[in-house]
């Protein structure tokens, strides 16, 4: 029985199952057969160079990778759509292994078959990563179902990815609430979110394990994300399961905050809260860019 892999042995990986050097692998008729359902490709896949714009693989550890991918997304363009909208995850740190089990689906190393990650990878992955998503209103995905990875076979794993990602007796902060003062950053999570804006916050409140933030009447949208009118004048937000977990932002009222956000069943959730700091170069340039920032379309990533 082969024990699973780390991505230290990925090398190792390309000399033992890749018979030749060359840049293009030729399949006939690709399939996975170890998970039912696998879809049968028309063209066979290729090795490609990995993106400078993809930024989510970006350190990933190889230079080129399968397309069509192990999630079936048969353009470069499609691995970029929905792969990006997985960045704002990794500057949360929710456990070291992520970027390594995600970018092994998005896109995964040029081999002779496909190698998925590791069940047990996925299941250390979701259990860090998954109160955060839900934090922000996101399910863990079916698409990444743990239980359609192999355990006994050749697979994927990280090194030190069976390390706590936060030492014993670590206090997080709403996961909201800790965010970098850095224009990529704040765009990543912008463009993430259905809603983004520039408000006062009136009173803060807990409310079923949440904190419910009630906004000045004053508020100004940037990104409406369907947000009507109405809507916006009646607009109350949830910090979600945020009840206890510190919030610095929401300690003081007496600030001006961008506030991005979505919607989950009836509730607006908070999926960011920055002050609205006219003195940061920093925040300055974000603002600026905002004007011109195009994002990609994330709706069907975690439906």
């Amino acid at each position: 029985m082969m024990k699973p892999l780390a991505s230290a042995t990925v090398a190792l990986l390309l000399a033992l199952l890749s018979p030749s050097q060359s840049s293009e692998y030729e399949y006939l008729n690709w399939k996975v057969d170890t998970f039912p359902g696998s879809r049968t490709y028309d063209r066979p896949p290729q090795c490609v160079s990995i993106p400078d714009d993809l930024r989510l693989c970006h350190g990933v550890g190889y230079d080129s990778m399968l397309l069509p991918n192990l999630l079936e997304h048969e353009t470069m363009a499609e691995v970029k759509q929905q792969a990006g909208s997985w960045v704002p995850l990794l500057h949360k740190s929710c456990h070291p292994g992520t970027q390594i089990f995600l970018c092994s689906l998005f896109a995964p190393v040029c081999l002779e078959r496909p190698v998925y990650p590791c069940r047990w990878l996925c299941e250390m992955v979701r259990d860090g990563c998954a109160p955060i998503m839900e934090s922000f209103g996101f399910p863990w995905p079916r698409m990444l179902a743990c239980e359609q990875f192999p355990q006994d076979e050749v697979c994927i794993s990280a090194p030190n990815a069976t390390e706590a990602s936060q030492p014993n007796g670590y206090s997080p902060v709403c996961p909201p609430c800790d965010n970098e003062m850095k224009t990529d950053v704040i765009l990543e999570h912008m463009c993430a979110s259905e809603f983004a804006i520039k408000t006062k916050i009136k009173e803060v409140k807990r409310e079923n394990g949440d904190r419910k933030v009630i906004l000045q009447k004053r508020r100004r949208a940037l990104k409406t994300g369907g947000l009507k009118k109405k809507e916006l004048k009646k607009l109350t937000l949830f910090l979600k399961n945020g009840a206890d977990c510190p919030c610095s932002q929401l300690d003081n009222l007496g600030n001006t905050y961008l506030i991005m956000g979505r919607r989950m069943d009836k509730q607006y959730l908070i999926t960011g809260i920055h002050k609205w700091d006219k003195s940061s170069k920093e925040f300055k340039k974000t603002i600026k860019k905002l004007e011109s920032h195009k994002c990609p379309a994330y709706e069907k990533v975690f439906k």
